[in-house]
This record gives C-alpha cells, sequence and structure tokens, in this order.
C-alpha cells in the first residue's frame, strides 16, 4: 500500500522511488529543481532525503552488479 509523501502536492512513496531510480538526483535541491515533487513546505524533507538516499544506494548496486 502506497503511503503519501507530500500532502501539498499528493505524491506517494512508490512514485518517488520510481522517479528517483530513472533520474539521478542527489539532494532535495535537485529535486525541487527537477520535479514539482517536493516544494519547499518541509514536512516531507526527511524523507524525501532517506528515499533519495536509497536511490543513490540502490543505483551504486546496480552499477557494481553491471560491471
Amino acid at each position: 500500500m502506497a503511503q503519501v509523501v507530500c500532502l501539498c502536492n499528493a505524491i506517494v512513496d512508490e512514485d518517488l522511488r520510481d522517479y528517483l531510480d530513472t533520474h539521478l538526483i542527489n539532494s532535495i535541491e535537485e529535486l525541487r529543481e527537477q520535479a514539482s515533487i517536493c516544494n519547499k513546505c518541509m514536512q516531507c524533507q526527511e524523507w524525501v532525503e532517506s528515499e533519495i538516499y536509497f536511490a543513490r544506494v540502490r543505483r551504486q548496486s546496480a552499477s557494481g552488479q553491471n560491471e
């Protein structure tokens, strides 16, 4: 079951994970610049930052497996 990450923009965690897996985003600032997924309400900052971190880990893991 999806959970809402950002109430302001009605973004759910599954959509955020999909976006982060397909876009090279390394910070919440980059996410704000490149997508309307997160604005500056700061309600979801901790969750979004953790999702960005885990997406980076998944990308590094995947690149390690492809070599």
